[in-house]
């Protein structure tokens, strides 16, 4: 097929292009490269820069690549972020998606994979979360990925559009050529990495007397390369004519791991002792976080392969030394 993927030059779109092509997909990277880069794009893939809220060039872009379904990864995802400036959250991930969708309807494209949020559920009533289980987003961040769901709903029912929404928590870990580079940098995994290599002066535990098995918060991690397999399945059954609509939890498919975990064994991977600092409890942390996934693995028949929390953290480290090699 022939695919656009926005936001396809991030860390989490970059790697989804490498799968794609690498199942011999062509791909067209659409991204505005605010926070993503050039150089992450897969040399087999097309980059075309622009921006979601310039509805001519996406447009364009559909017509004349010739595009046969679109991966919409392009949005604003900090949460803390969106809630000091929900404007440009509702600007990019609403108003945004809402100008892909009338450039997808203007040039007849009706598939589209949309990279959405565990954060829709807001406060679990029970862990792990379902897919059914209630949508209260507790930040704009959530709060605006969910209106997007909901957008995509109405617009099959009137014009046809047929799509998967894929809900997680943290993507964690690295290709061989792609990982994280946020800036700021607000992920555990990355965090706990820089200051294994003397980057970082310390880590920071927000809690430790929470109700889990060590008293630090619970999260939910998918290998990136996992949760990049995840959307070219979901691509590959609209392709095949499945459900108009669906929506999966993408998850570790288990019980998830701490934050003391996480530190641990970050230290056994590279050998270097992790300063930590105990700090309070943020307000509204959850003690766990985990969402099930059992529904995209019969329906979908997709298994982690890399849930390993050694092999997430070895991923994310072997490309950070190598980045690091890479630029001195």
């Amino acid at each position: 097929m022939r695919i656009l993927v926005t936001g396809g030059a991030g860390y989490i779109g970059s790697v989804i292009t490498e799968e794609l092509v690498a199942g011999g997909h062509q791909v067209i990277v659409f991204d505005n490269l605010a926070k993503g880069h050039r150089d992450a794009v897969v040399e087999d893939a097309e980059l075309v820069q622009g921006d979601v809220l310039d509805g001519e060039a996406l447009r364009r872009t559909l017509r004349e690549r010739g595009i046969e379904a679109v991966v919409h990864m392009a949005a604003d995802s900090l949460v803390g972020d969106s809630v000091t400036d929900p404007g440009r959250y509702y600007r990019t991930n609403v108003v945004g998606g809402l100008s892909l969708l009338a450039a997808m309807r203007a040039e007849s494209v009706n598939r589209l994979v949309f990279s959405s949020t565990a954060a829709v559920y807001g406060e679990p009533l029970k862990v792990p979360i379902e897919e059914d289980d209630p949508t209260s987003p507790t930040n704009p961040y959530g709060e605006t990925k969910l209106a997007f769901e909901r957008a995509l709903i109405w617009h099959e029912r009137a014009h046809g559009l047929r799509h998967v929404s894929l809900r997680y928590f943290n993507a964690a870990g690295a290709s061989a050529r792609c990982g994280e580079r946020h800036d700021p940098e607000t992920h555990l995994i990355p965090l706990v990495l820089q200051a294994a290599l003397g980057e970082a002066r310390e880590v920071v535990v927000f809690g430790d007397d929470y109700p889990t098995r060590d008293g630090t918060c619970v999260r939910d991690y998918i290998h990136v390369l996992d949760l990049a397999r995840a959307h070219v399945i979901a691509l590959e059954a609209l392709a095949r004519g499945g459900a108009p609509h669906r929506v999966y939890n993408v998850g570790c498919g288990g019980e998830g791991y701490t934050v003391r975990e996480v530190i641990d064994a970050a230290q056994r991977i590279t050998g270097q002792a992790i300063p930590v600092r105990l700090g309070p409890r943020r307000p509204g942390d959850p003690a766990v976080l985990v969402a099930g996934s059992a529904r995209i693995e019969r329906e979908l028949g997709l298994r982690p392969r890399h849930q390993d929390l050694a092999a997430i953290i070895g991923s994310s480290f072997r490309w950070m030394l190598a980045a690091r090699r890479a630029a001195a």
